[in-house]
């Protein structure tokens, strides 16, 4: 038998045309998202045997391969989650940053302003105009504050419609890949069209959520949202999706749904572009919202307290400039009780010491029969509460007292509590009368017996008790810093209160308290003077003082400091945000590289494969015209 050269040259030829039409392929695809690049395997076929020797017989395409692998591409993954989670975060810690550093800056300007006004009243406390301006300047401060909580509301709706968002986008890539799994089981995973759309919506995916792919034997793949969360499974698609929050309905959560099944996931798990959105808003919007409550609050307690103390022009007692800190306008949301609680219990939070709040939220837990517990969602400390009063009022809360309107727990019930919510939306200047300002304050003379080494202080006054003394009354008060005793005498003399002990270093007496700071070893005695005074700027000197006054966080800071400290946190989130991209970025980059180096397409590389080809093709070609001159040699010799 002699050696078909037509056929080998055929053969040869053919082979170098499908490799030159894969190359030729892959510099088209060169640009193409998600191509990964193509091998024609070419194979020898079967020898021959001829006289002594086996010959070979031509040459055939045995396989067209498509340069995948599988670990880089899950690296690759991975990579892709982690940078669109560290930029999500970024983009909307930034957004934040920008809101409390350049919108936000009226709140402690309009706080400046207010405290400017009041140093001005107090060189002429009688000036209706000063007085008008301390009442535009409190008004202003409301204002912003109403305004940065309403950007803030602005924050939370832009990210709940981007949770939204990403979820119907979730949902689309779902519904694709069960459509091409089941176009690769027709196949059985050959079509590398298919492969590499499925791979580039897989990546994307990934960078809403992260991914797991289970490969199946039909072709198909399932894929995991989060390790948990099955999101196609062959040829099935499930679906997530959003519902109202518990106990807080702006607050989406997420859905999984599987026929008439649904669950609640938790998105942080799942980490990307959803995890960094749900992180933000839990642990950082959410708690910004509260500090600032917890500003706002501080402000209308302080400056109501201090009106409490004080005369206006009329000659009475002071009356609240901000809205009262438990007028329903600024407790909305301090509460909210679970869905799945069987209790009726209707509750009410009621703040009683601004200094005491730390602008946290809350778990409230009951457990039958009598254990109410409160863990601060921050710390994880845990404090149980003691059921006061008539049996509906629940003490040990950090600066607040959880009533109880109407209503029962059962064993289980879950509330959460967020003491500070809804004060910066409800805050308001109530007073509008410019003589309403209470510049004036009661006077404290020392008797000229008296060491010199006592301090007195008025705490506060209570306006609504029947034993304060009014317009024109004084009482004198013999303090025994040994026996730590007090009387108490009027005007005349008259003894009005025996003997009394008190705890150092508050006496608490006839409507108002006062603090004793003395070294002194002898009896002391101070006259009280409720008189009201024109020209009296004592109070208003105590409210101007109040700027640098510890108010807020058990001491430790200022109205300004409150806000200050919640922007430094977010910036200093923000810078963090900044470097956790460089080094995310970073990652993704050298996973990208690797994917690129095995699977891209390289057309330094292509362009020396297609003249290879070329040359094969020629080649085998040129094979063909030798077998037809040796075919003409042979006829031409036998003619």
């Amino acid at each position: 038998m002699a050696i078909d050269l037509l056929n080998i040259a055929r053969t040869g030829v053919l082979s170098a045309q499908s490799q030159l039409g894969v190359t030729s392929n892959n510099i088209a695809n060169a640009n193409t998202q998600g191509y990964h690049r193509q091998v024609a395997e070419q194979s020898s076929l079967g020898n021959q045997r001829l006289g002594g020797n086996f010959l070979g017989t031509g040459t055939y395409i045995s396989d067209v391969k498509r340069i995948y692998n599988d670990y880089a591409a899950r690296e690759l993954r991975i990579g892709q989650t982690s940078v669109s989670e560290a930029q999500t975060s970024q983009v909307k810690l930034n957004e934040l940053d920008q809101l409390f550093s350049q919108i936000g800056k009226s709140v402690p300007q309009g706080l400046n302003d207010l405290f400017a006004g009041l140093n001005s009243l107090a060189d002429l406390p009688d000036d209706l105009g000063i007085r008008g301006s301390v009442l535009g300047s409190a008004s202003q401060l409301a204002s912003s504050l109403n305004q940065m909580q309403s950007h803030l509301d602005g924050q939370m709706k832009q990210t709940n419609d981007q949770i939204s968002g990403i979820t119907d986008r979730i949902n689309e890539i779902g519904k694709e890949l069960g459509h091409i799994n089941q176009e690769l089981m027709k196949s059985q995973g050959e079509d590398m069209s298919l492969l590499d759309k499925q791979d580039a919506l897989i990546q994307e995916l990934s960078q809403y959520s992260q991914v797991n792919v289970i490969p199946l034997e039909t072709g198909a793949k399932s894929v995991m949202l989060g390790g948990a969360v099955m999101l196609v499974s062959g040829e099935v698609s499930m679906s997530i999706g959003t519902t109202a929050g518990d106990p807080y309905p702006g607050e989406l959560r997420v859905t999984s749904s599987a026929g008439s099944a649904t669950m609640v996931i938790d998105p942080k798990q799942m980490g990307g572009q959803l995890g960094a959105l749900f992180e933000f808003r839990d642990d950082t919007l959410v708690q910004a919202q509260l500090e600032v409550g917890q500003l706002t609050l501080g402000v209308a307690d302080a400056f109501n307290q201090a009106q409490s103390q004080g005369f206006d022009l009329n000659g009475a007692l002071g009356q609240n400039i901000f809205t009262d800190i438990n007028d329903p306008s600024m407790s909305v949301g301090r509460v909210g009780g679970l869905s799945n609680n069987t209790g009726n219990a209707n509750l009410r939070v009621n703040i009683d010491d601004t200094g005491a709040l730390t602008g946290a939220s809350y778990d409230l837990t009951f457990t039958a029969p009598a254990t109410y517990e409160l863990k601060d969602t921050s710390t994880g400390a845990v404090t149980p509460l003691t059921l006061n009063g008539a049996g509906d009022e629940l003490s040990g809360g950090d600066g607040f007292t959880i009533h109880i309107d109407s209503g029962s727990f059962a064993d289980g019930d879950k509330f959460e509590v967020r003491p500070s919510a809804g004060a910066a939306a409800g805050i308001k200047v109530e007073m509008t009368d410019p003589k309403g300002v209470a510049a004036a304050g009661p006077k404290v003379t020392a008797d000229t017996s008296n060491s010199g080494n006592t301090q007195i202080e008025i705490v506060s006054i209570d306006r609504n008790n029947a034993n304060l003394p009014l317009t024109g009354s004084e009482l004198t008060y013999q303090i025994d810093p040994v026996a730590n005793t007090f009387t108490v005498f009027d005007a005349s003399g008259t003894l009005v209160s025996a003997a009394a002990p008190y705890t150092p270093p508050t006496i608490t007496s006839n409507g108002f308290s006062f603090d004793v700071d003395t070294t002194a070893t002898s009896t002391e005695s101070f006259t009280f003077d409720f008189a009201f005074a024109q020209g009296d700027n004592s109070n208003v000197v105590s409210m101007a003082k109040l700027s640098e006054a510890k108010l807020m966080n058990s001491g430790g800071s200022t109205l300004s400091d409150v806000y200050e400290e919640t922007k430094l946190v977010v910036g200093s989130k923000a810078k963090s945000a900044a470097v956790a991209v460089g080094s995310a970025e970073a990652v993704y980059s050298q996973a990208y590289n690797r994917v690129q180096s095995e699977s891209g397409v390289n057309l330094d590389e292509e362009a020396g494969n297609l003249i290879r080809f070329q040359q094969a093709y020629q080649a085998s070609a040129r094979i063909m015209t030798t077998a037809s001159e040796i075919f003409d040699t042979l006829f031409n010799s036998v003619r």
